[in-house]
């Protein structure tokens, strides 16, 4: 990885490298209590109904680490269901949900919260991950349209990227220097779930494809509204292909910095990288077919990942090439306007 980083990398990385000295003292994590196994269970709960792909791959975790990464899925999936699932006063609620949230103990006796405190505490996350995860997640409230790749990073960042950079402490890591990777890595998955959800965003009154691009492709909000899927909308696809997937052969080294019961991570990596060849052998057309793995395709492809994770293979992978789509990429999108 380039130390150095492009200007949004180092903008993200700024966000998410300032020093223990501006957290909280942290208090004492919890004792062992039946509210808190019930609060657990619960957690444990919604993360298999409603997460499968997380659910698989961080059943590779020991107990104790396995359950916390759990809470801190269901902390953030009831955050982002407050935006999208919830009607009223979407600001009140999220703001309630903070409060109720990042307090020790909890001035509530939601599930989710209970564990979630608990959790954070044990394995002292940083609160301001956890703040950055429900600002990125109010911006649906305010921000439907990114005018560039840039702008759509620090979305990417506070909703994806906080969630590694909270699971690295409760997987244990090297040090600071695997935060980038994990920055990066957030970047490279949230990536694949705008690509796959282009029309659920839409017809939510979002898009999250950056609108410089789309205009240097020839494409607009109303093509995307109509589902065309010309040869326009398959030469954008194919670039930003190009460009997710370089993120993660960028990022994917980092899997070797985390300790090795942690490695479960790059499980989920995987699956979501294959997201994009499924998106390919559809012509593109994520209109009409939301890719997806097949729960025999995801098993099959946990055991590869998880050895090539513990033989360090992934430290060497190769970064790949960005920008060879055979001459078609307009000419403002050069490979160092995009990245």
């Amino acid at each position: 990885m380039n130390a150095a980083g492009t200007t949004w990398e180092q903008h993200l990385y700024a966000l998410a490298l300032p020093g223990p000295e501006n957290e909280a003292p942290y208090p004492p994590a919890s004792q062992e209590t039946e509210l808190l196994e019930q609060a657990y269970a619960y957690c444990n709960g919604l993360a298999g109904a409603n997460g499968r792909t997380f659910y698989l791959a961080s059943r590779l975790l020991p107990e104790e680490k396995r359950r916390a990464v759990r809470a801190l899925y269901a902390f953030c999936r009831v955050t982002d269901d407050l935006i999208d699932r919830s009607a009223g006063d979407l600001e009140a609620g999220l703001a309630a949900w903070r409060s109720c949230t990042m307090a020790f103990p909890p001035p509530c006796d939601n599930p989710v919260a209970v564990a979630w405190a608990d959790t954070r505490t044990r394995y002292r996350i940083p609160a301001r991950y956890a703040e950055q995860l429900v600002q990125g997640v109010a911006a649906d409230l305010q921000k439907k349209r990114y005018a560039n790749f840039e702008e759509l990073t620090v979305y990417c960042y506070g909703v994806a990227s906080t969630v590694g950079l909270m699971s690295m402490h409760i997987v244990g890591y090297s040090g600071r220097d695997a935060i980038p990777y994990a920055v990066k890595l957030g970047v490279a998955m949230q990536l694949t779930n705008i690509l796959r959800d282009v029309p659920e965003d839409y017809a939510a009154g979002r898009i999250y494809l950056p609108q410089d691009e789309l205009a240097a492709f020839g494409l607009s909000d109303e093509d995307i509204a109509a589902g065309r899927n010309d040869d326009r909308w398959r030469r954008f696809m194919q670039f930003q292909i190009a460009r997710n997937r370089q993120l993660y052969a960028e990022a994917l080294p980092g899997v070797a910095k985390l300790a090795p019961a942690g490695r479960y991570a790059v499980a989920a990596a995987e699956l979501y990288r294959a997201l994009l060849d499924d998106i390919e052998q559809h012509d593109y057309d994520v209109f009409r077919h939301r890719a997806h793995l097949s729960t025999f395709g995801k098993l099959r492809r946990l055991p590869a990942a998880w050895l090539r994770a513990h033989r360090g293979e992934y430290a060497d992978l190769q970064v790949e090439p960005f920008g060879g789509l055979g001459g078609e990429i307009p000419g403002q999108l050069t490979q160092a306007s995009v990245r």
